[in-house]
């Protein structure tokens, strides 16, 4: 078990009672999430849920040809697997970790029995499954509308709020898929954004200079998408 109190990171089960944890805790362990790691594919069941602390898990999308966008993302203000918790198990999306660190895993189908018994968790549940509904509508809308520059500056935000770090661990193939662009694409926002001296981009890192000024570069979807979170569920980030 970490040092760092489990609740305490992630924000999902910090916002629980503190006697309905107390009631999880048994059924919680303590995984470290390396690299690449995949939790689960499309079509498989879905065993384990996964509360990440400083990690970040992509829900991505494969096509025919083998090209991959993210769909969606997780990090310290939720929990994977939510399916398993509504009756059904079987994963629609790869649930791949992307910035490795760890996370507090439960079998999904202890996960589904406490949904069941209502209370705290469930109405929680409920309201992540909203922000995480929301969340993939902006996205869309966003991927078709925005010019990259924004969506990027966008993208890294959300990223730095769930792994409470200005330096993100990423290259430029990985920033590509993610957005589902081509990588010269990426390249060419990226260097833009470092010569106006937003971020730094060395091999395998990006580090955020000016936040305030990235907000500024960033589309509306990110203030749209941090908002749903702070509203329903009395978080905010950055």
């Amino acid at each position: 078990m970490s040092e760092t109190s489990p609740q305490a990171v992630n924000r999902l089960l910090a916002a629980l009672p503190d006697a309905e944890y107390q009631r999880l805790i048994p059924h919680l362990d303590h995984v470290s999430l390396p690299f690449k790691q995949v939790l689960y594919d499309v079509g498989e069941p879905i065993e384990y849920v996964y509360f990440p602390q400083r990690a970040i898990i992509s829900f991505l999308s494969t096509m025919a040809d083998g090209s991959m966008v993210e769909v969606g993302l997780v990090g310290n203000d939720g929990v994977t697997g939510i399916p398993a918790a509504l009756g059904d198990n079987i994963a629609a999306t790869t649930a791949t970790v992307q910035v490795p660190d760890s996370a507090m895993r439960m079998e999904a189908s202890l996960l589904k029995s406490e949904f069941g018994r209502g209370g705290s968790l469930q109405s929680l549940l409920l309201r992540y499954m909203q922000a995480q509904h929301a969340f993939a509508t902006q996205n869309a809308a966003c991927n078709r509308l925005h010019y990259l520059e924004g969506r990027l500056a966008r993208w890294l935000l959300l990223v730095c709020d769930r792994v409470e770090s200005k330096e993100l661990p990423m290259t430029h193939e990985f920033m590509s898929q993610m957005l589902g662009v081509r990588r010269a694409g990426v390249t060419e926002v990226a260097n833009a954004l470092q010569q106006a001296e937003l971020i730094r981009y060395t091999r395998g890192k990006v580090t955020i200079l000016n936040r305030e000024e990235l907000e500024a570069v960033s589309c509306e979807c990110y203030q749209i998408i941090q908002g749903e979170y702070a509203r329903l569920l009395g978080t905010k980030n950055g």
